[in-house]
């Protein structure tokens, strides 16, 4: 309604001051387990499409519409070159070995990496979903979601010892993102940090 007013569509915004109901908050989302991640890469074989996008997802750490997006020509010195939809970042992200590894089998008659089932156009946000969906309905991973596979980029980012800066150099995000992203490893990481530190404390 407020874009409404800019616009000139309207005088005044009739939902200005309506206080927010309050109802159930949908439960933050988080990075896919490790064994889940196991799993679905068993049930998955590597030439598949279902494969070569959560590999993609995981390994570049990019929204899942920009991975869509990606093309064969993007693919550059060992690396992935991004164009970020929603900031118009440019990346350039090192492929990773599982990644490589999907990449060498792919079929490559279209201009982009992940087809439809023709294998000429672009593979559709809703097809990619719906193909993705059966897989997580087979391994019971339907609480994770194919967006969490970007938070599973940041969060094995910072686990392999990676500072703030260095995950935004992969993913784009911006720094309060990144603290998002990965709040709750990082509360567990520092708490094993404390602990341990408490511990040699008790010890002396």
């Amino acid at each position: 309604m407020e874009h409404c007013v800019d616009l000139g569509w309207r005088d005044s915004n009739p939902a200005r001051g309506v206080p927010e109901l309050k109802g159930q908050k949908r439960p933050e989302r988080e990075p896919w387990p490790r064994e889940l991640l196991d799993a679905y890469r068993t049930v998955c074989p590597l030439e598949s499409r279902q494969r070569l996008l959560m590999e993609l997802c995981v390994g570049t750490g990019q929204r899942i519409g920009d991975v869509l997006n990606m093309r064969w020509s993007n693919i550059e010195d060992g690396g992935v070159l991004v164009r970020q939809s929603k900031t118009s970042k440019e990346l350039w992200v090192p492929i990773l070995p599982e990644l490589q590894a999907a990449l060498n089998v792919a079929s490559r008659h279209s201009v982009f990496i992940l087809t439809n089932e023709r294998g000429a156009n672009r593979w559709s946000y809703r097809g990619a979903s719906a193909a993705v969906r059966k897989v997580r309905e087979q391994i019971g991973a339907l609480d994770y979601h194919i967006h969490s596979w970007r938070y599973n980029a940041a969060c094995e980012l910072l686990e392999a010892g990676c500072g703030d800066d260095l995950i935004a150099a992969v993913t784009g995000q911006s720094p309060a993102i990144v603290q998002h992203y990965t709040k709750k490893v990082r509360q567990r990481l520092r708490a094993v940090q404390a602990q341990k530190m408490r511990t040699e404390q008790s010890r002396s």
